[in-house]
């Protein structure tokens, strides 16, 4: 065999690899086959004094997450303030955080008021690094008619065919559902649905969802609903994973291996307790300056409407982060 063929077949064959390597991660991380019993952080998103998406500090965010032993993030969603970025910003800061995802699973919030938007961003979601997608229900139009938002899904699913999840959170979105157990076991008819994320935290209507859709992913939203999910080997994505990832990652790693996971949940709560003590209060703004001195960087800032942080908490949070790290 000359040289050039040699070439040739020698670089087929390592693009065969690298691309064999690509369809092992995919698999890996495909939501239709990995475990359901996931730790998700509704990750914070990070901007300058400006307003402007500070990638630099998303990607410390993610690369220390990672470290802290989080499977994965949503990015964009309520916690992420989706709404306060244009289509064209939340493309774009899909695009820099998945240059590296750090080995994390990405859920990206593609949720919009009307569904040729949802579409749109949830292919671009799909060619950009997402593993799924998360879609609210159209917002707005308060407590529309359960089925109208089955045929506004009809919508979005006629056109996307990667994995979704449904975002069910209607203090937010103004979208209650009328006929839990009917609406959800309808949506469970599209193939490539994974699952819902339910953030309204009501126990009862947890397990109604569960009950529709038994062989689908309902993780929760809210920290109270967190020894449901775990009964039934399910996951979660938790707003209070941005700082308290490490206690929140040990519940889990407890799960799987059938150690003391409600210990785990107990001293999570704890610690929660204490920092809430310590602070006095709560939100994205809290969670981002905690970020930055968990992280040792500069200060990072949310958009309006959200208010700008009281610098008179900033003491607090410094007192309650230290009191964190001792907890190791």
């Amino acid at each position: 065999m000359d040289a050039s063929r040699r070439m040739f077949v020698g670089m087929g064959v390592a693009a065969a690899a690298v691309a064999g390597s690509a369809l092992k991660a995919s698999a890996a991380t495909d939501p239709m086959k990995s475990p359901f019993n996931k730790f998700w952080i509704a990750a914070v998103t990070p901007v300058d004094r400006n307003g402007n998406f500070d990638n630099s500090a998303n990607d410390a965010m993610l690369a220390w997450w990672k470290a802290q032993g989080a499977d994965g993030v949503l990015l964009l969603g309520t916690t992420g303030e989706a709404q306060s970025f244009s289509i064209a910003e939340r493309k774009k800061i899909l695009e820099q955080a998945s240059k590296n995802k750090h080995g994390l699973d990405f859920i990206v919030g593609t949720g919009a008021s009307n569904y040729p938007d949802a579409i749109e961003l949830s292919r671009h979601a799909a060619d950009n690094g997402a593993d799924s997608v998360l879609i609210t229900p159209p917002f707005y139009d308060k407590n529309p008619n359960s089925k109208g938002v089955l045929a506004y899904f009809d919508k979005v699913f006629a056109q996307v065919k990667t994995p979704v999840r449904y975002y069910h959170i209607p203090r937010t979105t103004g979208v209650p559902i009328e006929d839990t157990s009917a609406f959800f076991t309808a949506l469970a008819q599209h193939p490539n649905l994974v699952g819902v994320k339910d953030s309204n935290g009501d126990a009862k209507e947890f397990d109604l969802i569960t009950a529709a859709m038994p062989n689908l992913n309902v993780v929760t939203g809210t920290d109270n609903l967190m020894e449901n999910t775990l009964s039934r080997g399910h996951g979660c994505i938790l707003a209070s994973g941005n700082i308290f990832t490490k206690q929140n990652a040990a519940i889990y790693a407890a799960h799987r291996t059938n150690g003391d996971w409600k210990g785990a949940l107990a001293r999570a709560g704890d610690a929660q307790k204490a920092f809430r003590a310590t602070v006095g209060a709560g939100g994205e703004e809290v969670n981002k300056y905690a970020l930055s001195l968990l992280l040792n960087r500069p200060q990072i800032y949310s958009r309006a409407p959200t208010v700008p942080l009281d610098e008179a908490l900033k003491p607090k949070i410094a007192q309650a982060v230290s009191q964190l790290k001792t907890l190791g």
